[in-house]
Parts: structure tokens; C-alpha cells; sequence
């Protein structure tokens, strides 16, 4: 199974990704901000089992191949790291571009919690990111490959569940500002784009 040494440095890693404002962190504050904390909460819900759609097919459909090819699985690696290098440099040069955030109406509980299941089902990026990001921390000698990837796929969603259900109460009481203000917003594009640059060069500096 794996190893102590590598759950810490996945969890760690985990959670620098997750606080690191992305889509679901601001889609989550703007609905809160709408519509208060438990809309923001429920929607934090709703992206948490979205995501479980996503590690489902990346524990089936990497799980042969990690296990059986060595030239596969650092075909992945590098593809992975590159796609968040490119991930980081696009979100930085795309840092000028703060939309005005879309109004988003009240809506029943039960329907916010189904469009935070389809906003992340239906974002291939996030499809990719697993791709690209679980089979990193995976140890095809230390057992069933399938069971890890669930395993670091359950943990990710987990603490990203928990942090987005923070941004929604914090948002739910004092507003906007994360969604109103162009400089806040060019600054989250550095802090994002540097975590996943970062992020890609030390994948491919890493050993199997």
C-alpha cells in the first residue's frame, strides 16, 4: 500500500492545490455570496461528488497501464507535468481578463447541489488534472494500483470539499470582494499559475 512517507506528501501537496483559488473556489463564493452560506455550502457539496466521477474513471483507466508498462507511465508523467506547466502559464497571461462575475439567481437547494455535480462533471480539466496529478504519488510495488488511486482521489476530494465548505461560510457573511476587485483577481492568477508551474517542474524532476 502506500507508503506514510508519500500520503504525507500527497496530502501536503493536495492541500496547497486546494486552497490555491481555482474555478470551484470561486464558483462556490459567488453562489454563497448570492445566496448565503448554505447555498455555498451545498454547492461545495455538489462539486465534491461531481469529483468522484472524475477519480472513478482515472482509477479504471490508468490502472492497467501503471501497472503494466513502465514506458506508459512516464509517457503520463511527462504529459501530466507539461499540461500543468502549460496550466499555470495560461492562467498568468490570462490574469488581465476579470470578467464581471455572472449573477446568479436563488435556486432551490436540491437544484444547486445538481449544477455543482454538472459544473464539475462536464469540466474536462478536471479530468485531466486527475490524469495528470494522481498517478504521481502511485507505487505500483506496494499493491493494488486501482485501490491507491481511489484512495488519493477520496483524500483530495475530501479536503477539497472541506475548503471549498470554508469559502462559503466566509463568503456568506462578508461579500463579494473576492469577485468585485480586478487586483485581487490578477493576484490569485500569479498565485495560481506559479503553484502549477511549480507543480509540473517538480513532477518531472521526481523519480518513479
Amino acid at each position: 500500500m502506500i507508503s506514510i512517507e508519500s500520503l504525507i506528501l500527497f496530502t501536503s501537496a493536495g492541500l496547497l492545490l486546494n486552497i490555491t483559488p481555482g474555478p470551484d473556489m470561486i464558483y462556490t463564493a459567488t453562489r454563497s455570496t448570492a445566496q448565503g452560506r448554505n447555498a455555498g455550502i451545498v454547492s461545495a457539496l455538489g462539486i465534491g461528488t461531481g469529483t468522484i466521477f472524475h477519480i472513478l474513471a482515472a482509477a479504471l483507466g490508468l490502472s492497467a497501464i501503471l501497472m503494466y508498462s513502465a514506458v506508459a507511465y512516464e509517457i503520463i508523467k511527462w504529459i501530466g507535468a507539461a499540461y500543468l506547466v502549460y496550466l499555470g502559464i495560461r492562467t498568468i497571461l490570462d490574469r488581465n481578463k476579470h470578467a464581471e462575475a455572472q449573477n446568479i439567481k436563488k435556486d432551490s437547494l436540491k437544484k444547486i447541489y445538481m449544477q455543482g455535480i454538472f459544473t464539475n462533471v462536464l469540466n474536462p480539466k478536471v479530468a485531466l488534472f486527475f490524469l495528470a496529478f494522481l498517478p504521481q504519488f502511485v507505487d505500483t510495488a506496494s499493491g493494488n494500483v486501482t485501490i491507491q488511486i481511489l484512495l488519493l482521489g477520496f483524500i483530495f476530494d475530501t479536503t477539497g470539499t472541506i475548503i471549498n465548505s470554508l469559502v462559503a461560510l466566509f463568503f456568506g457573511k462578508l461579500g463579494g470582494l473576492l469577485n468585485r476587485s480586478p487586483k485581487i483577481k490578477k493576484m490569485q492568477a500569479w498565485f495560481t499559475g506559479t503553484v502549477y508551474i511549480g507543480l509540473g517542474v517538480t513532477l518531472v524532476l521526481s523519480k518513479k
